[in-house]
């Protein structure tokens, strides 16, 4: 394989956090008792895609057993329906437009996290904690952005998303096929190691290969870290497309290669239970899975489900946001449990402070704690509003508890449209909407029922968390520029 130094290669190119709890934050917080974390990201991975959701042809019982010794959230928004800002938001604990993160970053983008924002990773550094991310980064490819210089100790993985290479979906070069797609400006996807230099350039045999290549490299993070409290960031790069999927798992689901590929991914998620376990590590680790957004459905059968939920990844809409989400606390959290409060991935990092006793970031983040909900404690409400943001920067819908009001903008469906025969990219369509739309959740999570001429109260209350939204963080469709956003990282900032 061509080996290619990471040098040349990158010139190419409501803070509410205070929960009060019937537990005391104390019992978290001493030496002896911070937990280990593993935090497992998986990409593209829609709300119906696990056995506890309701995955056919195919099964998930590595999954399905942490849920059974865990706890299912069912009401679980990943930050935004698009890779890089959602991975933004989950590791600043902020909507990511509040940092300037949105969409997915190019391999040719000259901006990335800005070095003044705090990570989850740097947050629990002063802590004491040995730091891992092993997979997809997305969050600028240039060094000044990628996890060493943001408080990861160790960096095994794609710098971008797995489609952003020079070959079809296919798996055919694209120069082969059509020298005028956009495809034709990436350069070889890179596998970048701990030490910021380049590993292989990946082949498509290689993609194949990548799910259990992160899964060897999570085991071995874990057994070299036991001895001293760790936090692994396991960032799949699978079930976005290209799927890719190793011999061992490849035609032993019902449902094709998306089946196969999630089998795979069971798997992983089972190897890093049964390393916990072997070095008695276990009762002392949180596990926490869930998933970027939804599921990007115009793959057709190279796609997963929405469980129902409308539309997917690339939408405001429920099956674009909703993302199943399982944790796992031997002791902590009880087993066999499932939360039905509203919470977000942005609120993984004010958790996590809560729990190790970490400061919080100095700038305003919008997560809040959801440790109570974790623990088990019914009667307490820690998010009641969640704002959907897509685009550059556009106000798309707002919830309060579960009243969503949908407002106008023009976006992309997959309703009605049929998805390419093959599996590769079918059609979508853009749909336009002329005026606010309320949905009860509770009654109709699929989005197909627009309640506002009967329920004025709800919409007015909802318009005016829009307001207050639109004088924090902007609003594109209203040419809002907000008062409260902060620039990203530049490189022309620093050169």
């Amino acid at each position: 394989m061509k080996m290619v130094n990471i040098r040349s290669f990158l010139t190419l190119g409501t803070a509410a956090t205070a929960v009060l709890s019937s537990c005391s934050q104390k019992d978290f917080v001493t030496r002896t008792s911070l937990p280990n974390i593993v935090l497992i990201y998986i990409d593209d991975m829609g709300y119906g895609d696990i056995g506890r959701t309701g995955a056919n042809q195919y099964e998930t019982p590595n999954i399905d057993r942490l849920a059974a010794e865990g706890m299912q959230f069912t009401w679980f928004y990943c930050p935004q329906a698009v890779s890089s800002a959602s991975r933004a938001g989950l590791l600043t604990g902020c909507y990511p437009n509040r940092i300037g993160i949105s969409g997915a970053l190019m391999p040719w983008a000259v901006v990335g996290i800005n070095p003044d924002e705090t990570t989850i990773a740097e947050m629990l550094k002063t802590k004491g904690y040995y730091n891992g991310i092993i997979g997809k980064w997305h969050l600028g490819h240039h060094k000044e952005f990628l996890p060493l210089q943001h408080g990861f100790d160790e960096y095994f993985g794609l710098p971008y998303s797995n489609d952003m290479w020079p070959v079809d979906f296919d798996g055919v070069p694209i120069r082969l096929k059509d020298t005028t797609s956009n495809k034709m400006k990436y350069p070889p996807l890179p596998l970048i190691e701990a030490n910021d230099k380049v590993g292989e350039i990946l082949t498509l045999d290689d993609q194949n290969k990548l799910t259990t290549l992160y899964t060897e490299r999570a085991v071995k993070f874990i057994e070299q870290n036991r001895n001293r409290h760790f936090f692994l960031y396991l960032a799949h790069s699978m079930v976005h497309v290209p799927l890719g999927v190793s011999e061992k798992f490849r035609g032993k689901s019902k449902q094709g290669m998306f089946g196969d590929v999630m089998m795979e991914v069971d798997w992983s998620i089972g190897e890093i239970i049964k390393t916990l376990e072997k070095y008695k590590i276990d009762k002392n680790t949180l596990i926490i899975f869930t998933s970027d957004n939804g599921a990007w459905l115009n793959f057709g059968n190279h796609a997963g489900t929405t469980g129902g939920l409308r539309e997917g990844k690339g939408t405001s809409w429920e099956g674009g946001q909703r993302v199943p989400c399982i944790m796992k606390w031997p002791g902590k959290i009880p087993a066999g449990t499932v939360c039905n409060k509203l919470s977000s991935a942005i609120d993984i990092l004010p958790t996590l402070s809560a729990i190790t006793g970490a400061p919080l970031p100095e700038k305003k983040i919008d997560g809040v704690n959801i440790l109570p909900l974790m623990l088990g404690e019914k009667e307490i409400v820690p998010r009641r509003e969640f704002l959907y943001y897509y685009q550059r920067n556009s106000l798309e819908a707002v919830q309060i508890d579960y009243w969503k009001l949908v407002l106008p903008h023009s976006g992309r469906t997959y309703r009605g449209f049929k998805p390419g025969n093959d599996g590769w990219p079918g059609p979508t369509g853009t749909e336009k909407i002329e005026s606010p739309q309320l949905y009860d959740l509770r009654r109709d999570p699929g989005e197909w029922y627009d309640v506002s001429q009967w329920y004025p109260d709800k919409v007015k209350e909802l318009m005016e968390l829009a307001n207050r939204a639109r004088a924090d963080l902007g609003d594109d469709l209203t040419n809002n520029p907000g008062s409260g956003r902060r620039k990203p990282g530049s490189i022309n900032a620093e050169r």
